[in-house]
């Protein structure tokens, strides 16, 4: 499967984006799907995923009560609803999918093969 990542831009602090990730090639009901970012001079990291058929969804501590993971899989997309944004929040980000993903390591990135082209996401006043 091939992933387009999207939506990212510059946003104030307590602001909101939503990120989709856009996939062609194979029916996206298949694959789980996670969002990662990556800031400069960090590793990347696990911000959520959410299950093949949507029903389960896993968030970082960081960004629980605050970022919604969400799956059409009738539009091979997925998405990532960020509101009350913070500068920490700033950082490039990048979904993935995978097929064979199992509950304990969605959220380790070297599970997932499939991998969109990043998109930034700057919180800054």
């Amino acid at each position: 499967v091939q992933l387009q990542a999207s939506g990212g831009g510059l946003v104030q602090p307590g602001g909101s984006l939503r990120l989709s990730c856009a996939g062609s090639g194979r029916p996206f009901s298949n694959y789980v799907v996670g969002w990662f970012r990556q800031a400069p001079g960090k590793e990347r990291e696990f911000v959520a995923a959410i299950a093949r058929r949507g029903g389960d969804t896993w968030y970082a501590d960081s960004v629980k009560g605050r970022f919604t993971i969400s799956k059409d899989n009738a539009k091979n997309t997925a998405y990532l609803q960020m509101n009350r944004l913070n500068p920490e929040d700033t950082a490039v980000y990048y979904c993935a999918a995978d097929s064979g993903v199992i509950t304990s390591e969605y959220r380790n990135p070297r599970a997932y093969d499939y991998w969109g082209q990043g998109t930034q996401v700057t919180v800054s006043s």
